[in-house]
């Protein structure tokens, strides 16, 4: 899926990863694809269903009964809202009986902003995603809070962050396993201590500046999942 960027100077280009997208302060507006989208649904499940299309930013056209029970919408929608997760929601609120098809129509400026995950400071390409600014804070705060449950905890602390351009719009710390320096100690003075702790300290720090972290895949199926 692409994106139509128009700079401040003019220029015009797709842009299909959202590593690709330029600094917000470059960009005069962003357009995204937009789907018609006819569903069709029973009426009982009307209300879960037009709850889900104002959630995923959609807009009617047109809603029609075709008979004493089913109705027929259409709707206008961002496909980025569409191609990851919603074709299940759809059918999840409706216990399985609506059903949809949709074709692209064209573009829609939206303000859409680049939200990027960073581990220990560092982005993840793989994990950055472009997203209605309504939607960045929240989604932001959901995928730190899965990963910090999905990535194994490290012999130091991994920082994980969601950032909109240099602002950082959520935060969570997995914190290190924590070794007993001083279990063998019994006794002895103050200062011994202290300098095996202080060791231990530059240890783990230098141990984070070299550090590989591994991510699960599980993290990156729950991107999918919460966006």
């Amino acid at each position: 899926m692409s994106f139509r960027v128009t700079k401040k100077d003019l220029t015009v280009s797709e842009v299909r990863n959202p590593s690709q997208l330029p600094a917000q302060i470059e960009i005069l507006k962003i357009e995204e694809p937009l789907i018609e989208a006819l569903i069709l649904t029973p009426d009982r499940y009307l209300g879960a269903v037009l709850k889900l299309l104002t959630e995923n930013r959609g807009e009617q056209k047109k809603m029609e009964y075709i008979s004493t029970q089913k109705i027929l919408l259409t709707y206008f929608l961002p496909l980025n809202e569409v191609v990851f997760n919603f074709y299940d929601q759809l059918k999840s609120v409706s216990q399985g009986y609506a059903s949809m098809d949709y074709e692209v129509v064209g573009y829609r400026v939206s303000p859409l902003v680049r939200l990027d995950i960073l581990v220990n400071r560092a982005p993840v390409d793989a994990l950055s995603l472009v997203v209605h600014q309504d939607k960045a804070v929240g989604l932001g705060r959901a995928l730190v809070g899965k990963m910090k449950t999905l990535i194994p905890r490290q012999q130091f602390e991994v920082s994980l962050q969601a950032a909109q351009g240099k602002r950082i719009i959520a935060r969570e710390t997995i914190k290190p396993f924590r070794k007993d320096v001083l279990a063998k100690l019994y006794g002895g003075d103050y200062t011994r201590k202290m300098k095996l702790l202080e060791k231990q300290k530059a240890g783990k720090k230098r141990m984070k500046k070299v550090g590989q972290i591994e991510i699960p895949q599980e993290a990156f199926l729950a991107l999918l999942k919460l966006r």
